[in-house]
């Protein structure tokens, strides 16, 4: 017989455990948000876009030209993350500069990029 190893038998509620999680339980819509700014960080294309853009403040053309796409698709997600406030842009004559919307965008991105980098 295989005994399962983290497998939870006991009928005893922890109540201040309980309490606590569900006092300080965000909205339900907190936590769609949420996982809409995740599913947004989990395309590669995108990953790579806020990548370039933690290295330096770029223009469309230049994010085309890193990750040899088409300023087409470039723009294309770049609309998507300027929607959800994970990129934000900014004019300087005909062209316009983005850059990575705030530090808190940053820093997830940085430290998602630190643990992965840890695992391998």
């Amino acid at each position: 017989m295989i005994k399962k190893e983290f497998v939870c038998d006991c009928n005893v509620i922890h109540e201040e455990a309980v309490i606590l999680a569900k006092k300080k339980m965000p909205k339900e819509e907190t936590f769609g948000d949420l996982a809409t700014f995740f599913k947004l960080l989990g395309d590669p294309t995108r990953t790579k876009i806020l990548f370039a853009l933690d290295q330096h403040e770029m223009c469309v053309c230049d994010l085309a030209n890193a990750l040899s796409m088409t300023k087409s698709s470039i723009s294309h997600q770049l609309k998507t993350l300027r929607d959800k406030h994970i990129v934000k842009c900014r004019r300087e004559g005909k062209e316009v500069y983005y850059t990575l919307d705030d530090e808190h965008v940053v820093r997830v991105f940085e430290v998602g990029l630190e643990h992965i980098s840890h695992k391998k």
